[in-house]
């Protein structure tokens, strides 16, 4: 974890915000020391899932039906979901406005994804992009990949997660109905949409053992999503290049991308997070940005923040690490061959 340091953490939010000003603080009253403390309960729940998922995973390919291996891939699909356009893109950093019919849709999604209540995962979020690789930060890459993504959920919050989330508003989120209903009731509606519902419907509506619909759509499905989330915070913090800045941990990583609808262009997330594309390369590898632009077409979805091409490529000019693709013509990197080459259909001199 980064040591503690005399000035406050500030993570860039919005282009042009620039960082506080320095505060002097008392050295006379340290800190107490960090201690590391595992929470052995949560230990042993992950380590039962991931084995029990790769039983799930023999059973995939040996016994389930058809049926069911394609119900665990549309609730994978559908669950994702729930978290990249709902808890992440919608709640967290409101780069987007959704109807309630969308919005049911994502909660009751987000919560068979059971990553937490969308208040509170929204919570952690806001803070991880506020204080970023620092120790406020959930699950600081500056303590390792396997920190980053699993192991922050294996032992207790540093003091500083818990202080800085304190300071988050969340009055947005409190206040809207539907995520307050899930909120009151999560204790009751997870269990049933995650671990129920999704066996038992496998064995009465196409007979399939209870076996093979516990192991496969419910516990191999919640923990490959799991991953995919957590490759989020792991992998896309830690592998890939900076094309937008490169003086943060957040980077651009095609297969994360890839695997978790969009949400691994992490380098330019993190310096336009209020972006609902999450990226600049608008359905390349981004279902989720192909989904809300969906529900746009049928009125479910508005007020989409994006960043203007200009304002995107000064901020590569200014912090990039020079590795940005081409975005158009005339970019520095085209080369004189295809310049010369290309089809250029009523061409004008001033001549003319």
């Amino acid at each position: 974890m980064a040591p503690n340091t005399s000035l406050t953490p500030t993570g860039v939010l919005f282009e042009g915000e620039t960082l506080a000003e320095p505060q002097l603080i008392d050295v006379s009253k340290e800190k107490p020391k960090y201690v590391r403390r595992i929470v052995w309960r949560n230990v042993l729940a992950f380590s039962y899932l991931h084995i029990a998922s790769l039983y799930g995973l023999y059973l995939a390919f040996t016994s389930a039906k058809w049926a069911t291996v394609f119900f665990a891939i549309l609730l994978y699909q559908s669950t994702a979901l729930g978290i990249t356009a709902g808890a992440h893109r919608l709640w967290a950093h409101r780069s987007y406005k959704a109807k309630w019919p969308l919005q049911l849709f994502l909660m009751i999604m987000n919560t068979i994804a059971f990553q937490d209540a969308a208040i509170d995962w929204a919570r952690d979020h806001r803070v991880h992009h506020k204080f970023s690789e620092t120790d406020a930060d959930p699950h600081n890459a500056k303590r390792g990949f396997f920190f980053s993504h699993v192991g922050w959920l294996l032992c207790r919050k540093h003091p500083d997660v818990k202080e800085k989330g304190k300071g988050i508003d969340l009055s947005d989120l409190e206040s809207d109905p539907i995520l307050a209903f899930q909120k009151k009731y999560y204790t009751f509606l997870m269990p049933l949409l995650c671990f129920i519902m999704p066996t038992v419907i496998p064995v009465f509506f196409w007979d399939e053992t209870w076996s093979n619909a516990y192991f496969v759509p419910t516990i191999l499905r919640y923990t490959f999503t799991l991953n995919m989330t957590w490759l989020v915070n792991s992998a896309a913090h830690m592998f890939g290049n900076k094309p937008y800045d490169k003086y943060i941990n957040p980077s651009e990583n095609k297969g994360v991308a890839l695997m978790t609808f969009g949400e691994g262009w992490h380098n330019y997330h993190h310096v336009f997070p209020w972006d609902y594309r999450a990226s600049e390369f608008g359905y390349r590898l981004n279902f989720t940005t192909m989904f809300i632009d969906f529900c746009a077409k049928i009125g479910w979805v508005y007020d989409m923040k994006s960043v203007s091409e200009d304002m995107v490529m000064k901020r590569v000019e200014r912090t990039g690490d020079g590795s940005h693709e081409l975005w158009g013509w005339g970019d520095k990197d085209q080369t004189q061959e295809e310049r010369d080459e290309a089809v250029v259909k009523y061409n004008c001199t001033k001549d003319q």
